[in-house]
């Protein structure tokens, strides 16, 4: 069975995951900050899994990241899957942004799953087996959004990462992909989002939010067997939303439409249409 190491399981999406990979009976070590929602989660996950162990660390410290991989490893054999689910996902303004807050932002969002990556591809690589390294971004990576520049720019330098490292690893036979989810609720104090928020960016295409469990059979799915010739993707599970701005109306109303409905121009645009470009 394989051994698969999920840093932030204790979060919505990080359970999912770790409950997708249970049931399939793999051995997992459930990482995260605090240990109380770790034993629960190991507890609920022990009917299918094949083994479940559990390690707490604060990423945001410098040596962490290495240590947890070499800490999981030492613990319950090698790794065969790494998921670098723990993220923060903070509202900043560029105008009010400390190197604190940017910094904290930072280490726990890129320098916490490179520095997970690089410490797991030099003992896979040392093993000689291969192995699977699955980040999780956002599609905030390719739009930004008010109070979110810094996130943001965190996540598109992760899918940056993941591709540089599928680069350079894939002679390994170590795969590096990266899943990107669209908006998912969540229960979470550590990110907590406002109601106007997430009735600003539900819209989509499919016409309802996420869920952990999509995104978490997409990372299962990507980390898989089925998967084995993919390296240096991003995945985007978002519902379609990253296609377009949904919520714009139509330039013209629609060729057909209710009777009283204006005509669309058949020919050529209004006179002033250099005076604007639709988004």
């Amino acid at each position: 069975m394989r051994h698969v190491l999920v840093t932030g399981a204790a979060g919505g999406i990080g359970r999912a995951i770790a409950a997708q990979f249970a049931a399939q009976g793999a051995v997992l070590t459930l990482a995260d900050r605090d240990r109380a929602p770790l034993d629960d989660l190991a507890a609920h996950l022990a009917a299918t899994a094949s083994a479940t162990g559990v390690l707490t660390a604060d990423l945001t410290a410098a040596d962490a990241p290495e240590e947890l991989v070499r800490r999981a490893w030492a613990a319950r054999g090698p790794v065969d899957v790494l998921v670098n689910a723990a993220g923060v996902y903070p509202s900043l303004d560029m105008a009010e942004l400390t190197a604190e807050a940017w910094d904290r932002l930072f280490a726990v969002n890129l320098r916490a799953p490179v520095l997970a990556t690089a410490a797991y591809a030099r003992l896979a690589a040392a093993r000689g087996e291969g192995g699977t390294v699955v980040n999780i971004s956002s599609g905030s990576a390719l739009r930004a959004r008010p109070g979110g520049g810094p996130y943001a720019s965190s996540k598109a330098a992760l899918e940056m990462a993941t591709r540089a490292a599928a680069l350079e690893l894939g002679a390994h036979g170590i795969r590096v992909n990266a899943v990107s989810p669209g908006f998912v609720p969540v229960d979470s104090a550590c990110n907590p989002v406002s109601e106007q928020y997430a009735a600003a960016i539900g819209a989509n295409p499919l016409g309802r939010p996420g869920s952990p469990e999509d995104i978490a059979r997409a990372v299962r799915w990507i980390a898989g067997p089925e998967a084995s010739w993919i390296t240096g993707e991003i995945l985007r599970v978002d519902g379609g939303s990253g296609t377009g701005a949904l919520h714009l109306p139509r330039i013209w109303p629609p060729a057909t439409g209710p009777a009283d409905a204006p005509a669309r121009p058949a020919t050529s645009a209004p006179a002033d249409a250099t005076k604007g470009h639709p988004a």
